[in-house]
């Protein structure tokens, strides 16, 4: 009989020696062994991968040494949560007791504002902070917090730890037990875990579901009930790069409905909306570029937003930034421009010098030797421009710009021809 309790939350360990992985913080010498043994847990931040043990091992420690233990989600909760807790922690708190963890799941979207109001509970001890976060805490955690703070990287499962896993799950879970699993191959379920312990698990649950009987695992099996049963987005897995891929082709194909389309994918799929709106601002220099320099301009005021109102409305100023930049004219030509000139320089091998009339010249030995002399300031001509030579010697002439087919551009490439009477 299937149970309705997912497996992963079957088989989450109860005690620290069914906790699989991260040996380099709970294996003997491990920091959090330590914690253990002396019940002394400073406030920190677990970072890494989804599926590697964050919220496993914040109960561990929370049931091990007996404490209190409150838990948020940065996605639905507030300031208000957040206040709400910390008074809890205040009116529970006894002489010389320890004080209460509080757990905050993906703590990086957490807003300022929000992260802000932990800082005095963290400062006072009125509670000891535990974040867990797939993004680097130093861009997403506002400083005086991450100060206050320990940072713990755990690691992606590797091939041993998962296969430990499978066979903790065949050989303990009731259900499975029940099932008479065979195991015949691995090499699909290792890859389509990806060192993720809980998609290995939920893999087993979406097989196990999907028969009756005996379960054999092979890799066929595996791959033919993934095929069938495979979420819209997985946002650290292969279809995470398949679907920013399509998004950012879509806007660059100019198909605001594709884009819109993509864009509600990775946001149902939990997506951290910063990441969707720093694709943005590239798109708007990389694929829209000189063709709507205004572009850029809206893509970093979205970015901005975001950082600023979070979700759920974040979604609306992603969604009017993806049609805008899809439907705007389209021009690579400065992302050409950059390559070709850094193309040029790592394959040049002369030592280029700045012609003398571009240098400066602070002291008097440099202008005796040239620098300054000759330069032509451009605002005391008609035009505020004057023919003269920039390049270094040998260069002379060398075209990196090359204006793309839209109106913007139509008239900087009729500038440049007439200003520079047909040299570029």
């Amino acid at each position: 009989m299937q149970s309705r309790t997912p497996l992963a939350e079957r088989l989450r360990p109860q005690a620290l020696n069914e906790y699989i992985g991260q040996k380099h913080l709970v294996g003997v010498n491990g920091v959090f062994r330590k914690f253990f043994e002396t019940g002394n847990v400073p406030s920190f931040i677990l970072w890494g991968p989804p599926g590697v043990g964050k919220t496993t091992l914040a109960k561990l420690i929370s049931h091990t040494l007996e404490r209190q233990f409150y838990t948020l989600s940065a996605i639905n909760s507030g300031v208000k949560d957040v206040r709400e807790v910390i008074e809890k922690a205040k009116k529970n708190q006894f002489f010389n007791s320890q004080p209460p963890f509080l757990f905050i799941d993906e703590i990086h979207r957490f807003n300022k504002s929000q992260q802000d109001s932990l800082l005095g509970a963290v400062e006072q001890g009125i509670i000891t902070l535990i974040g867990a976060t797939t993004e680097n805490p130093s861009f997403e955690v506002i400083s005086p917090l991450l100060s206050r703070c320990q940072v713990y990287v755990l690691k992606s499962l590797d091939e041993s730890e998962l296969l430990e896993l499978l066979d903790r799950a065949i050989t303990t879970d009731l259900v499975l037990k029940e099932r008479n699993v065979k195991v015949e191959e691995t090499a699909a379920l290792l890859k389509f875990s990806g060192g993720d312990a809980r998609r290995l698990l939920n893999i087993l649950d979406i097989i196990s579901g999907a028969i009756e009987g005996d379960i054999v695992l092979n890799d066929t099996i595996v791959t033919n009930s993934l095929q069938e049963n495979i979420a819209l987005y997985d946002k650290n897995g292969e279809q995470h790069y398949d679907v920013i891929s399509a998004f950012i082709k879509s806007v660059r194909g100019s198909d605001p409905n594709a884009g819109i389309y993509y864009l509600a994918r990775m946001l149902a799929g939990g997506e951290d909306p910063k990441f969707i709106a720093r694709r943005l601002v590239i798109i708007a220099s990389e694929d829209v570029g000189l063709a709507n320099p205004n572009a850029l301009l809206l893509a970093n005021a979205c970015f901005d937003t975001v950082h600023k109102i979070g979700m759920p409305e974040a979604r609306i100023t992603l969604a009017e930034t993806t049609i805008y930049l899809a439907t705007s004219p389209k021009s690579n030509s400065a992302y050409m421009a950059i390559n070709r000139a850094m193309a040029l320089i790592k394959s040049d091998t002369s030592d280029r010098s700045v012609p003398l009339h571009l240098r400066n010249a602070p002291t008097s030995l440099m202008k005796k030797l040239g620098y300054g002399e000759k330069y032509k300031y451009a605002h005391d001509y008609g035009g505020n421009f004057i023919i003269q030579e920039f390049m270094p010697s040998g260069l002379e002439g060398t075209k990196f710009y090359e204006p793309c087919e839209n109106s913007q551009e139509k008239t900087i490439e009729n500038r440049i021809n007439s200003i520079w009477e047909g040299k570029y």
